[in-house]
């Protein structure tokens, strides 16, 4: 256990760390560091530009200067090179989506108190009708991945590999890059129907729609089609309880042929210990949006593949940005 002394000033500072993150939301919805993409503009611009009230304006861009997120000169305000690469709509690493799925949640997590008494959800469901939430968290979802995925297929061995299935994939970014790092790989991507305009326009961008396919169904209501000899499952897990999950590990299973190999990655917590923070917080995120769902233990997610008759069950390795993990067996 990590013996920490928290001090006054301290915990004051993660009491109204979230001032610096409604900034930071603000400054990514009202989309000023795409306008100041082309060079330094002066706050009135930059206000009368985005139809904003000058004075309130500036103060935003102060506090986006004073985190270094901008930068101020003589002449007014401009990106920080990180603000130009990752937070201009200009930039194909544009990370603007997750951070706008993220502003969205903030409501339910000052619910959060609500939530542990009640022990149910209390994120508004019908917000995910909604045309920009749900833009922002399948672009967002897209973001993460295509953060993650690179990384992942370079260092999963899936040189014998023929048939890979991307269950509930959304736009098939996992899928995309293995198979871009295997050249003999085709792959399915199973997500729900109103997925698959965004699915298939994405892997079309790539050049893999004579290679990748996406197919309309609910992994837990639905029969998985077979024939697979790799199965990924990418943070799917976490938004059921454990009955669901282990149904869907079981119907992913029986998807393999025989040598198929399983893959599951999660925001995963110690079994021992507290923690790790992400996870450990991710959880609760579960809680407030979720009926059952939960970030489960290295020792839960190995049991399911167990569970499901898979064999040399064991957590992998590899070097990743981020806090997940991944645990895989073979069939």
């Amino acid at each position: 256990m990590t013996d920490t002394t928290w001090t006054v000033p301290e915990l004051l500072e993660l009491s109204g760390s979230y001032w610096q993150t409604c900034a930071f939301h603000a400054g990514v919805q009202l989309d000023l560091f795409t306008h100041l993409d082309e060079g330094e503009l002066p706050a009135a611009e930059l206000a009368a530009r985005i139809d904003c009230d000058a004075r309130a304006l500036e103060m935003l861009l102060e506090a986006l200067a004073a985190m270094a997120l901008l930068e101020q000169g003589t002449g007014g305000y401009a990106n920080t090179p990180a603000a130009r690469k990752w937070l201009s709509r200009n930039s194909p690493d544009y990370l603007g989506y997750i951070i706008r799925h993220h502003h969205h949640l903030m409501a339910s997590w000052a619910r959060l108190p609500e939530a542990v008494r009640c022990g149910k959800p209390v994120r508004d469901a019908s917000r995910y009708g909604d045309a920009e939430w749900r833009e922002a968290f399948l672009l967002g979802m897209f973001n993460l991945a295509s953060n993650l995925a690179p990384h992942i297929a370079r260092q999963l061995d899936l040189s014998g590999s023929r048939r890979l299935l991307d269950l509930g994939g959304g736009p098939g970014t996992y899928a995309i890059h293995f198979c871009q790092a295997n050249p003999q790989l085709t792959a399915t991507v199973l997500d729900l129907p109103t997925t698959r305009e965004f699915a298939e326009q994405t892997i079309a961008r790539f050049g893999l729609s004579d290679r990748l396919a996406f197919c309309d169904g609910d992994f837990l209501r639905d029969p998985i089609p077979a024939g697979f000899d790799v199965a990924w499952l990418s943070h799917i897990l976490h938004s059921e309880g454990p009955e669901d999950c282990a149904e869907i590990v079981r119907k992913a299973v029986s998807a393999l042929e025989p040598g198929g190999r399983i893959f599951i990655q999660e925001f995963i917590l110690d079994d021992e210990s507290p923690g790790p923070l992400f996870p450990a917080l991710f959880s609760l995120n579960m809680l407030l949006g979720a009926e059952k769902g939960k970030a489960y233990t290295e020792g839960e997610l190995k049991g399911l593949l167990e569970q499901a008759g898979v064999r040399r069950v064991h957590r992998l390795t590899p070097d990743l940005p981020g806090p997940t993990g991944i645990v895989a067996g073979t069939v």
